[in-house]
């Protein structure tokens, strides 16, 4: 394992510092535009480059790429939904979403506003329908990056602290322990693990949120019709 672990860390880092950096940007812009991040997975991309930073200012320049290649993806998914948003949401893609996907997204955003945007960061399709949404709703757009920057910035830096951290004390164990490479694999495999469950408690008090204020309004307009 060590052996494998080993070539494989060092094939990442012997990839240009610039090149990397400039790859993880390009692939977090691409996840974050609207629909590519269903199928695009920016974060493996980030974590592979984590592993190969050498030095703090590395880490800073990592974290300055994959922020900045965030708030491009969600601006170009904020700009398409404010000229092309129903276009694309009757279109086959916007199809293949599903009907249930974007009206979820819609709610959310209404009742949550500015928070939506923020926790949507964390959450999957939502994170890539959210930005869609916000700009087909005429949200003014500094507030939305008022919202998804520091969403960005803690997510950014949440990735690259675990898996650089993790190469580096792999690097420090591997010549004197022969299960380093579990070690590192491991801590890898429980932050992904805790990544996922948070996402799903997020994501299922969001729905039980969302589904009760539907149910609420839904009652609401059954008292109006009943007093008429």
């Amino acid at each position: 394992m060590n052996e494998f672990l080993s070539w494989l860390l060092d094939a990442v880092q012997s990839v240009d510092p610039i090149l990397r950096t400039l790859l993880a940007g390009l692939a977090i812009m691409l996840e974050t535009s609207v629909l590519i991040g269903l199928v695009v997975p920016g974060d493996t991309v980030v974590i592979v480059a984590a592993t190969a930073v050498a030095s703090p200012l590395e880490a800073v320049l990592l974290g300055l790429a994959v922020v900045v290649g965030a708030l491009i993806g969600e601006s170009i998914g904020f700009a398409l939904g404010r000229f092309l948003g129903p276009k694309i949401q009757h279109s086959w893609l916007g199809r293949r979403i599903g009907e249930e996907n974007w009206a979820r997204s819609e709610r959310y955003l209404l009742r949550r506003g500015g928070p939506a945007i923020f926790i949507s960061r964390f959450l999957p399709v939502l994170h890539s329908l959210v930005p869609l949404t916000v700009g087909m709703s005429g949200y003014p757009y500094r507030r939305f990056l008022a919202w998804t920057l520091p969403a960005c910035v803690i997510w950014a830096a949440l990735y690259i602290s675990v898996a650089s951290v993790a190469a580096g004390t792999y690097r420090q164990l591997a010549d004197q322990l022969h299960y380093a490479g579990y070690i590192f694999v491991g801590i890898i495999l429980v932050f992904l693990l805790l990544v996922f469950l948070s996402k799903k408690i997020i994501e299922r008090a969001e729905r039980k949120h969302l589904d009760h204020g539907h149910e609420t309004a839904r009652a609401g307009l059954v008292e109006e019709d009943v007093e008429d």
